[in-house]
Formats: C-alpha cells, sequence, structure tokens
C-alpha cells in the first residue's frame, strides 16, 4: 500500500518538475527570437549543441575533474577545520574570542576580495580549493558550535552516571545531536562552495579547469559556449549538492543505528 501510494506522488513530481523545465525552456526561447542576436543570446538548440560538443571533447572532462577535485578537497577540508575549530572554541571563552572576530571578518568580506588577495599569495592551480575552504569554515564553524552548546544536559547526565567515557559520549550523546547542525552547514556550505570556487578560477584562470574554459567562451565570444559551459556548472552544482547530502543523511542514519546498539549495551 505504501509502494502503490508513494509512487504517483514521486511520479507527479517529476512531471511538475520537468513542466517547469519545459516552460522556462520555451521562455528562453521566446527571449532568443526577441532579441535575435546569437552573440547575446544563444538559442536552447545551440546550447545543446555546444554542450554535446563539449561532452564529446576529454579536455573538457579534464576540466570537470580537476575543478570538482579541488573543490570537495577544499569543502571537506573547511568541514574538518570547521569542526575542529567549533569544539575548541565552545569549550574554551578565550578561544571564542580569539576566533570570532576573525571568522566573522572571513564571512563579511566579499569574496572577489579574497579571490584577488589569494591570486597574491597562493599559485592559481590552488586558488579553487583555497576559495572553497574559505567560503564554506565560517558556516560550519557558527553551526555545528550551535549544535553542540545545543546538546541535551539531561543525556550528559545520564552519560555521566553511567560512566561514559569520553569517546563514547561524544559518539553516542554528542555526535548524533550535531549532526543535522552539520547536515544543515554542509547544505549551506557546498552551494556557496562551489560558486565561489567557479568564480575564483574565472579570474584566476587555472589550468584545465571549467573557470578558464568559461573565461575563454567569454573572451572568444562564443556564446553559445559560455550558455553551455553554465548549464554544465548548474548541473553539476545540483549534482554535488545532492551527493554530499546524500551522503551525510547515510551518515546520520549509520550513527542513528550506532547510538541505538551503543545504548543497548
Amino acid at each position: 500500500m505504501t509502494a502503490s501510494t508513494t509512487f504517483p506522488e514521486k511520479l507527479r513530481k517529476i512531471l511538475y518538475k520537468a513542466a517547469a523545465a519545459a516552460f522556462w525552456v520555451a521562455v528562453w526561447q521566446l527571449l532568443y527570437v526577441l532579441v535575435g542576436q546569437d552573440l547575446i543570446v544563444a538559442s536552447p538548440r545551440n546550447t545543446a549543441l555546444s554542450l554535446w560538443a563539449l561532452g564529446c571533447d576529454e579536455k573538457f572532462w579534464l576540466s570537470v575533474g580537476l575543478s570538482c577535485a579541488r573543490v570537495v578537497a577544499g569543502f571537506l577540508l573547511a568541514v574538518l577545520v570547521g569542526g575542529l575549530l567549533a569544539v575548541l572554541t565552545s569549550r574554551s571563552p578565550l578561544l571564542h574570542t580569539l576566533f570570532a572576530p576573525l571568522l566573522g571578518v572571513v564571512r563579511a568580506t566579499p569574496v572577489a576580495s579574497f579571490i584577488m588577495l589569494a591570486l597574491i599569495w597562493i599559485a592559481t592551480g590552488r586558488l579553487t580549493m583555497f576559495i572553497a575552504f574559505l567560503t564554506v569554515i565560517p558556516i560550519v564553524w557558527q553551526n555545528v558550535q550551535a549544535g553542540i552548546l545545543n546538546v541535551d544536559a539531561q543525556l550528559l547526565e545520564v552519560a555521566r552516571l553511567f560512566r561514559f567515557s569520553r569517546r563514547r559520549t561524544f559518539s553516542l550523546v554528542v555526535l548524533p545531536q550535531v549532526m543535522p547542525y552539520l547536515v544543515s552547514a554542509c547544505s549551506m556550505g557546498v552551494g556557496f562552495a562551489w560558486k565561489s570556487a567557479i568564480a575564483a578560477e574565472i579570474i584566476g584562470r587555472p589550468a584545465a579547469s571549467i573557470g578558464r574554459g568559461v573565461y575563454n567562451a567569454k573572451n572568444n565570444l562564443e556564446t553559445a559556449d559560455l550558455f553551455a559551459w553554465t548549464v554544465a556548472v548548474i548541473a553539476l552544482s545540483v549534482l554535488i549538492e545532492k551527493l554530499a547530502l546524500w551522503a551525510l543523511n547515510r551518515l546520520a542514519r549509520w550513527l542513528s543505528h550506532f547510538r541505538s546498539r551503543g545504548w543497548s549495551k
């Protein structure tokens, strides 16, 4: 009964999304007809042909792979460092006072300013990872720290009464309650990391990168290629976000199962 009721709902959602996509493609086509200038607005057909041509080029996939690897590396490093900072600053008011202004400055400073400064400090090949790291770390730090500070005190007291070790208390009490905050931070951060990193690549133009492809298309006035690269960037952004949330949700379910087994022992 559950499968028979959920399948039509899923099918309906898919049809709604397909209809919405078709509507905006129609608007795009209408805009192309009204403008009448291929140099200003590329048609959906020309964009699709350019995207197909890009997909048949090995250099395109090399650029996509390297850019994705750099963004993921910066994102994971930000999650690791931001989580560690959240643990330290939640336990020490002195460290919180020390790091809070710095992370506030990072959060408030325009990404373009950091990109220009980073081009002076580091090689262009590391620019993507650095900007992704810098964009995500304040989000992770703020959310994870909020999760740690909101851990149920009664559960901590139960763990203390049962003489749980610090490791067991962290894995069975703290981590499961902090995970929703971490998932929320990653959900917000992965989109910011991707957009900021691609912007950094467009400015810095590292070799074999999506940003260099976008810049070259714009510089050569190849509007259809520029639209195709943009479509690829959007599709990759959605895919990376879905994969990140899927992995985090799987981890959260595993922790929930582990927690229930741990409490039963």
